[in-house]
Formats: structure tokens, C-alpha cells, sequence
């Protein structure tokens, strides 16, 4: 296969699809996912058989037990991507909603449309379930996309695909509106991503070195988040029973999760009180602790923290544990050493948690809250496609209306400048 060629004729089609996508209604959008939906409960059989084929030969690869699980494609997982589709059709458009309209001296009213982004390839790894969550919020946002999963997951990705393209045509939309790359050949990832003549943005779903591989190469805008190194500061002013609820919800709920808690700064004035009550909640979970100094000095068996534990994203029952001067020497703190994900602050004092809110520099910033509800579903978004550590276009949670952008309108009646 000519990789270039087969990845540039898919640019051209969705490019052409993405315009059809634009015009169609929120009803046909819905009609697509909805059609998907029945497609995909029709195909089990055919699900499970592409998805065993990616199950042997993973094992005979010998992928681990981790991976398989998140390769496999059960009953349940099925059931979880249909619903999934449902939902998303139940979500508002955002597309076409007119804001901020205002008259202006001259006259003429001036206002924002959102609209879609047009053509964005997502480039993934390992779960097959990815296709169809992408795939709905591409469309549903008027986008055409273009996916990419992992070699692993070929024969599971094209069964999903054959079941998009029967609801996309039943909804009369062009079956070339989402598009899976057939193509296990690496190559194919560096073509889309510097193909800006066909593909608006890219949204890489995956590890730190692909992400870092994308972000590098790519040639196209990226939606991206590379860690989650994740904080939470116990204030003094903080309520022990809420510090002690939250701070082990942060680390425990799941431990490999980008807004799991990584690093916990104690301020000094608790340190005493509060450290042995956190410790004895972290080892009876089988969290290893890492400390400082000061740290260690109140829990003398805890592990010397070094300067790497502050960066890391251990993704695993491991957790720094530091102690600090202060509010001030927090912030200073996560905003040297934060990956810029997820931040919170548990104090009672309302001067201080707006300090924290403000000077700390994250996508998602709490009070009283564990950094675990950084996420599209519990902030009200329906669903995500991930989430942005970037500035620029989305930060935090991208949902549907991260997946488009506005142009401003002007209405007038024969209005001319003078």
C-alpha cells in the first residue's frame, strides 16, 4: 500500500464529508447515531468474533493482562457503547447557536455562531470502544473525523467502522464522514498529522511518548494533555474529617487515571495532626508514601521523596507526600511541578481558596473537592474527547462544544460604513 496516497485520499473525502456533515440538521446528525446505536446491537456476533481475532493475536504478542482487558470487547462493553451513542443524541447542539448579539452605533447587530471544526483525526490506542465515542462526538458537533486506532485493535475497529458507515447512510449522510484508518502501518499516523491542507485538528488519546511523538511532528493543532500530575494542598484553615475524605478519594478511587492525585502538600501547622491520620489511611489501601524531609521527620518509615517524584505521574498506588510553608510555598509548589491538569485546595477559609483559584495556573482548579471530578460526564458536558492542558483552543474537558469554534455574525439592512 502507498501509505501518503491512501492517507491523502482519505483527507480529500472527509473534507468533502465534512461539508455535508456542517449543513445537515441536528435531526439527521441524531438519526446517524441513533441508527449506529441498532447497527451495533445487530452485529454482536460479528463484534465478538473481529474482537476474538485481536485477542489471539495479542496474546500471541504478547500483550499483558492489562492490555488484553482493555482490548477486549465484552457483552457489557457493547451494551456501554450503544448507550453511549444514545446519549449522545440526547445531548443540545451546540452548532448554529447564535450568542452574544448586540447593536452596534452604526446599527448593525453583531453576534458569534458556533460551528464546527471541520476534519479531526483522533489517534488512539488499544480500546475499541474509543471508535464509536469519538466517531459520535465528531458528528454530533458537525465534524467529520478520521480515526486511527492501535494495530491491536484492527479487526475490532473495522467491524465498529462497518456498523458507523449502516447508520450514516441510513441517515443519508456520506459514509466517508467518519473514516477508520484500514491501515496497521505506522506511517499512516505521520501522514495525518501533517496533512493541514485536509485536517483541522488532531486529538491524541493515548500514552505520554505517543502524545509527545504528536506533539513534536505534528504539523496540524493539537488537543492534547501529555501528564497528569495532579495535586492537593490541606490547608490549615481545613476541616481534617473533609482533608481526610478527599485526599483519599484523590489517590484511591483508581490509580491509573490522568486526574488521580500524585503529589500531597500538608501545610506545616497540621503537618503533626494530620500526617499519621492520612498515613494510616494510605497504607491500609497499600498506597507507598514518599516524603520529605519533613515529611519523614512525622512518619519516620515513609520513603525518601527525590526531585523526580515531585514530576512524576506514577498512575500506580505511589504517592509524594510533601509539606509546605504555607499557601504561598503551595502555589509555588504544583505551579513549578504541576503537568497542569488538575489542582485542589481543602481549607474552610474563603480568602484563601479564591487565592488558590486564581493564582494557580491549571485546567481544572477545586476547592473542597477530589481532583477525580475532572471529567466531561461529571461536569455537566455529556460526554468528552478527552482532556486539554493546553491554552489553546479548549482547556480541561473537551466535550461538544470543544469541538467547535465560533465566527462572528453581522446582521444589517442595507447597512453601509461610512
Amino acid at each position: 500500500m502507498d501509505v501518503a496516497a491512501y492517507m491523502a485520499e482519505l483527507g480529500q473525502q472527509a473534507r468533502a464529508a465534512a461539508r455535508e456533515v456542517a449543513r445537515s440538521t441536528t435531526a439527521v446528525r441524531n438519526q446517524a447515531l441513533l441508527a449506529t446505536a441498532r447497527s451495533l446491537s445487530a452485529a454482536r456476533t460479528e463484534l465478538v468474533r473481529a474482537n476474538q481475532k485481536d485477542l489471539e493475536a495479542g496474546r500471541a504478542n504478547g500483550l499483558d493482562d492489562a492490555m488484553l482487558d482493555r482490548l477486549e470487547l465484552t457483552e457489557a462493553r457493547i451494551d456501554t457503547m450503544i448507550e453511549g451513542l444514545q446519549q449522545v443524541a440526547g445531548l443540545p447542539d451546540p452548532v448554529g447557536e447564535i450568542t452574544d448579539m448586540t447593536y452596534r452605533p452604526s446599527g448593525i447587530q453583531v453576534g458569534k455562531m458556533r460551528v464546527p471544526l471541520g476534519v479531526i483525526g483522533i489517534i488512539y490506542e488499544s480500546r475499541p470502544n474509543v471508535t464509536v465515542e469519538a466517531a459520535s462526538l465528531c458528528l454530533k458537533s458537525g465534524n467529520a473525523t478520521i480515526l486511527r486506532g492501535g494495530s491491536e485493535a484492527i479487526h475490532s475497529n473495522q467491524a465498529i467502522a462497518a456498523c458507523l458507515a449502516t447508520g450514516l447512510a441510513e441517515a443519508g449522510l456520506p459514509e466517508t464522514a467518519v473514516q477508520v484508518v484500514a491501515t496497521t502501518d505506522r506511517a499512516a499516523v505521520g501522514e495525518l498529522i501533517t496533512m493541514p491542507q485536509y485536517v483541522d485538528v488532531i486529538v491524541p488519546r493515548g500514552g505520554k511518548g505517543l502524545i509527545e511523538r504528536i506533539s513534536r511532528d505534528a504539523r496540524v493543532p493539537v488537543i492534547k494533555h501529555l501528564d497528569g500530575v495532579c495535586h492537593v494542598y490541606i490547608d490549615s484553615h481545613a476541616d481534617p474529617e473533609k482533608a481526610l475524605k478527599v485526599a483519599v478519594n484523590a489517590k484511591t478511587h483508581r490509580y491509573g487515571t490522568c486526574n488521580t492525585m500524585e503529589t500531597l502538600l500538608v501545610d506545616e501547622e497540621i503537618a503533626d495532626d494530620m500526617l499519621p491520620l492520612l498515613a494510616r489511611e494510605f497504607v491500609a489501601k497499600g498506597v507507598e508514601l514518599r516524603g520529605c524531609e519533613r515529611t519523614r521527620a512525622v512518619l519516620p518509615d515513609v520513603i525518601a521523596a527525590t526531585e523526580e517524584d515531585w514530576h512524576a505521574e506514577y498512575l500506580a498506588p505511589i504517592l509524594a507526600v510533601r509539606v509546605v510553608a504555607g499557601l504561598d510555598a503551595a502555589i509555588d509548589h504544583i505551579n513549578r511541578y504541576s503537568s497542569q491538569h488538575t489542582e485542589s485546595i481543602i481549607t474552610e477559609n474563603y480568602t484563601r481558596a479564591r487565592r488558590f483559584l486564581t493564582e494557580v495556573d491549571s485546567s481544572s482548579v477545586m476547592v473542597n473537592a477530589s481532583t477525580r471530578f475532572a471529567d466531561g460526564f461529571e461536569y455537566g458536558l455529556g460526554a468528552e474527547i478527552g482532556i486539554s492542558t493546553d491554552k489553546l483552543h479548549a482547556r480541561g474537558p473537551v466535550g461538544l462544544e470543544g469541538l467547535t469554534s465560533q465566527k462572528y455574525v453581522v446582521f444589517g439592512d442595507g447597512h453601509i460604513r461610512t
